[in-house]
């Protein structure tokens, strides 16, 4: 396929970035369409956003290139038609829904301001041993770039819906560097194929980022820690110590636009649940003697189903080790008598599931395996049924409702235990928010209506000391039972369906 490049921008012109014109560029026109598949600016669209009088636009004729024959630092539709389908960015994300997600922000935004976001940077286990990149969730969530070493200026220009201008600094091509580090996208990639109205180098950032910024009555920006140099201006700006223009939390802001998913991050999400359950249940099917081989099964066959890898290190638990919440050693071995209990799920183009389930190593539910058990099981359905828009309750609501129902269950099988001590038993919410996160949109209250849209898990459990004051046939069980659940109008989307926790279902598993 042929890409159409926009006219090339001289630098010159980039250096000016005092000069406006009188009416910027509408965002809600310039990307209402996309002039090919996978949305690369078109060069009407490219000159509007030239933020200079037209006589000082340096342009040239348009150039024709194969995306197929470039390299990038990440997939696009062109190189890898096997990841993206047209029209993508990221899996299952278009760039038309990226450009509505700035503008949305824009539209939040007080007048004059200015969102600027600092790429995630690389992380390292040891010396030269470096992680898996994962780019910042906010960063990621509006420009769906996945490379460090970048800032992104989103500047509202007016009071309407796609009134804003989007820069990019990023960093160049380099072959020489790229030979050692991998391919980037480069500076052209930033504008032509993510939409940037202008993109420039990131060494140029220390430069022109003051004087884009000059103007901005107010900055919406976090600081994440980095390995950046304390003495560095990109550090002192982002930690606060360059204290003007005034500034004002951005977290804020984005977890109201997160918090409520699209169908396309519903969609993401469900198949990573979809592969996920699916798994899970494969897992119960066999017998299993050590932690670590449980955990390796889980992480390979969400990869070669389809998944981009596990969204999280698995709770492999055996026995009384599934006591400790966030058991994640996964170094021992289990019994016969004893339950495994996992908390695992794959993400889908960075869209996780959240799912955990408790089963016999045996196969087969002694009759207390079986009354602890179908006592959480109960509550889970129970609070799943509430995820509702229609049910008017918060997370926090639903917490509430699941305690007293775990104390009801509890009271059934021999339980002396009570509202002021359900805590000693279930010491966790019942849920919390995902998406891009496993604990999505961190400081968002629990305390806010669910309504259609958002996305949490339901997990309620019940964890056994061994301790006298609890029935001695539960002593050092520990059982949780969730569920990733999308809210909607008036019945709740399960997005881990697949994984079975039926006693009777999981009881056919091993018995077929």
């Amino acid at each position: 396929m042929s890409v159409h490049r926009a006219p090339f921008r001289g630098l010159g012109p980039r250096l000016s970035l005092p000069a406006r014109t009188a009416t910027p560029p509408r965002h809600a026109l310039k990307h209402s369409s996309f002039p090919i598949p996978h949305s690369l600016t078109a060069p009407s669209v490219a000159a509007a956003s030239v933020r200079l009088p037209r006589s000082s636009i340096q342009c040239r004729g348009y150039a024709t290139v194969s995306a197929a024959d470039l390299q990038f630092g990440q997939p696009v539709y062109e190189t890898h038609p096997h990841i993206l389908k047209p029209g993508e960015l990221t899996p299952g994300i278009t760039a038309q829904e990226y450009a509505d997600r700035r503008a949305r922000l824009a539209l939040s935004m007080t007048e004059g301001s200015v969102a600027i976001l600092h790429a995630a940077s690389l992380q390292y286990k040891s010396g030269a041993v470096f992680h898996p990149y994962r780019q910042e969730s906010n960063f990621l969530y509006l420009t769906g770039w996945q490379e460090g070493d970048a800032i992104a200026v989103i500047e509202k220009t007016g009071p309407q819906l796609g009134d804003y201008v989007f820069h990019l600094f990023v960093k160049t091509k380099n072959p020489r560097e790229e030979q050692w580090s991998g391919y980037r996208n480069g500076v052209d990639a930033a504008r032509d194929i993510f939409n940037a109205d202008e993109a420039h180098s990131f060494d140029q950032a220390e430069t022109l980022l003051p004087k884009l910024l000059e103007p901005a009555k107010l900055i919406y920006a976090d600081f994440q820690p980095s390995r950046s140099n304390p003495s560095s201006w990109l550090w002192r700006f982002f930690s606060g110590r360059d204290s003007r223009p005034s500034r004002t939390p951005l977290y804020t802001v984005m977890n109201k636009l997160r918090v409520v998913k699209s169908d396309a991050e519903v969609a993401n999400m469900r198949l990573a649940g979809q592969i996920s359950g699916r798994v899970i249940t494969n897992a119960m099917r066999q017998p299993w003697q050590r932690e670590k081989d449980l955990h390796a099964f889980l992480d390979y066959q969400f990869i070669i189903n389809g998944c981009d890898g596990p969204a999280y290190i698995p709770v492999v638990a055996g026995g009384d080790r599934a006591n400790c919440i966030h058991y994640t050693v996964n170094n021992s071995t289990f019994k016969e008598d004893e339950f495994i209990l996992i908390d695992a799920g794959g993400e889908y183009g960075t869209y996780i599931t959240d799912i955990s389930r408790t089963w016999p190593a045996s196969g087969k539910f002694s009759p207390a395996q079986r009354d602890l058990y179908e006592a959480v099981l109960k509550v889970q359905r129970s609070s799943v049924s509430l995820c509702r828009e229609s049910a008017r309750l918060s997370l926090e609501d639903i917490h509430n409702v699941t305690a007293r129902g775990l104390v009801n269950q509890l009271r059934d099988i021999g339980f002396d235990v009570t509202m002021s001590t359900i805590n000693q038993l279930f010491p966790h919410h019942v849920g919390h928010y995902i998406g891009l996160d496993v604990h999505d949109c961190p400081g968002f209250s629990r305390r806010e209506i669910l309504r259609r849209g958002h996305c949490v898990t339901i997990e309620p459990g019940i964890y056994v000391p061994d301790d006298e004051k609890w029935p001695k046939a539960f002593r050092g069980m520990g059982v949780r039972i969730e569920d990733s659940v999308c809210v909607d109008e008036d019945s709740p989307y399960i997005l881990s369906t697949e994984a079975v926790k039926e006693v009777a279902d999981i009881e056919a598993l091993r018995s077929n």
